[in-house]
């Protein structure tokens, strides 16, 4: 491995509440492909590069592997639990009244913790299916979004922070007109907003939307995702390393064009999260944003490349009557089945 990142030259974001955090973080979503000890692992080596930033989620099955690797690097005193800022969230199937602390307790447990930096409520809904199923899979108590359920889960989340087992809350796969409805009812306002962001579908209304109300952008798939599961891949997909701008900015740098599509995101002002279990690779792709930035003409290139093709769709989350994917994602700009 190459010898520890200078924590100095890694770009900061800045959280409403004046706190600062780092500019990338790395993804622990191993998608069916890596198993718990490869996620877990590279965890290891990624912190010892010099990542602070670790996004987990209770569904990813892998946060007790990821909290013995947390562990291990505090007795090597690698790095101490101040210098980390560690995320997780809450699955649909936690939703109900005290089911939510019993879940940030499970993460905590798993992740040898005492507490969590962030804690997401991972979908607005509490719409479940089983890891690892198929595109086609639906749960017949599946539900359209519900302002008042919702605010159940927050409520919750913010009891969270009242007691100390988490320092922020932050929301996911939400929508403008989702967010337009529970936003006001917040007594603790969300600090982030996990989104599905790369150069061919950069969500830009949402993504104004967010840095209007000073919630940080936090994308995910932001080299478009090439191990996400075979249920979320569409024949009409968008390759991002692909795009013709990406590409020519890479030829032009000398880098891999996901190295671009790093960079892009870094520079707009989001966070991205990328993942990967080897080691050349997370390593480049946090290094990539301490050096050798694109350009203004490079960065409004790949902004016109935008597609709109979102590549996480949800259709597994659809509840009986729905039409498609696209209701969960309010196209028609109001909430479907409120």
């Amino acid at each position: 491995m190459e010898r520890r990142i200078d924590q100095q030259k890694i770009p900061v974001r800045t959280l409403y509440t004046g706190e600062k955090i780092p500019c990338m973080g790395l993804g622990t979503f191993g998608s069916d492909k890596y198993s718990a000890d490869m996620v877990s692992e590279a965890i290891y080596g990624a912190i010892k590069y010099g990542y602070r930033l670790i996004d987990c989620a209770a569904v990813y099955q892998n946060e007790d592997k990821i909290g013995q690797v947390l562990q291990r690097l505090f007795e090597e005193k690698a790095v101490e639990r101040k210098e980390l800022f560690i995320t997780s969230k809450v699955w649909n199937d936690m939703h109900r009244e005290g089911q939510v602390k019993e879940s940030c307790k499970k993460s905590l447990l798993d992740l040898k913790l005492d507490y969590l930096d962030l804690y997401f409520v991972h979908w607005p809904f509490p719409n479940y299916h089983a890891p690892g199923c198929n595109g086609d899979a639906r749960n017949q108590d599946s539900k359209p979004f519900s302002v008042e359920e919702f605010m159940s889960v927050w409520h919750q989340c913010e009891e969270l922070v009242d007691e100390g087992l988490v320092r922020y809350i932050g929301m996911s796969n939400m929508t403008i007109p989702k967010l337009e409805a529970v936003l006001p009812l917040c007594r603790i306002q969300p600090v982030a907003l996990e989104m599905e962001l790369h150069p061919s579908f950069q969500q830009p209304e949402l993504f104004a939307y967010a840095k209007k109300h000073d919630i940080l952008p936090v994308g995910y798939c932001p080299i478009g995702s090439p191990s996400r599961p075979e249920r979320d891949r569409t024949a009409e997909d968008v390759v991002d390393t692909a795009l013709l701008a990406v590409r020519k900015a890479a030829e032009v740098h000398q880098v891999h064009p996901a190295v671009i599509c790093l960079k892009w995101a870094v520079q707009r002002g989001q966070v991205p999260i990328p993942f990967s279990v080897k080691e050349p690779q997370y390593i480049s792709n946090l290094k990539c944003v301490t050096e050798d930035p694109l350009t203004e003409e490079e960065m409004e290139a790949i902004r016109l490349e935008d597609k709109n093709c979102r590549l996480v769709k949800g259709q597994v989350f659809l509840w009986e009557g729905a039409k498609g994917w696209e209701d969960l994602w309010d196209l028609d700009g109001t909430i479907t089945g409120r």
